[in-house]
């Protein structure tokens, strides 16, 4: 599980936690977690899915623009680039995810909200630093092999 050991303070990432980033990242659920990435909660037939609506379209670049568009956009700015990553609180995290992402990888992940949020906030700076080494968002075939391989799937 060694990938991203370092990217955490405190050590490595609990399996659950990976697999809610890779389905915030990828923007699909890996290693046969769950009804998979394109079971899509029957209860919102009211909203277009639009790629920014499910939060898990959009995967790591969709995460980045929400996180700008919430006001963050300077702090995951320092993720991407290389050097000191900003924090972010739980809070203003769950704020940029939404409601419904959030409850949809806690139900992925089998932890409740709370435990996600605080988990998430905690390692997704140095992840997302691990994902950009060169100050760039790489492409879905790129993270869905990182996570697999991070997953030993």
């Amino acid at each position: 599980m060694g990938m991203f050991d370092d990217a955490v303070p405190g050590g490595n990432i609990t399996k659950p936690i990976m697999i809610a980033l890779g389905a915030l990242l990828v923007g699909k659920v890996l290693g046969g977690f769950g009804q998979g990435a394109d079971a899509q909660a029957p209860e919102q037939p009211q909203q277009a899915p639009t790629a920014d609506d499910g939060g898990l379209a959009g995967g790591l670049g969709g995460l980045l623009e929400k996180l700008g568009s919430a006001g963050h956009g300077k702090t995951a700015d320092s993720w991407v680039r290389p050097g000191q990553n900003d924090p972010i609180a739980p809070g203003q995290l769950g704020d940029a995810l939404g409601s419904q992402t959030i409850s949809d990888l806690a139900r992925r992940a089998g932890v409740s909200e709370t435990e996600l949020l605080e988990q998430l906030s905690r390692v997704l700076p140095g992840v997302v630093d691990k994902l950009t080494p060169q100050g760039q968002v790489p492409d879905r075939q790129t993270l869905d092999s990182f996570f697999r391989s991070a997953l030993g799937s």
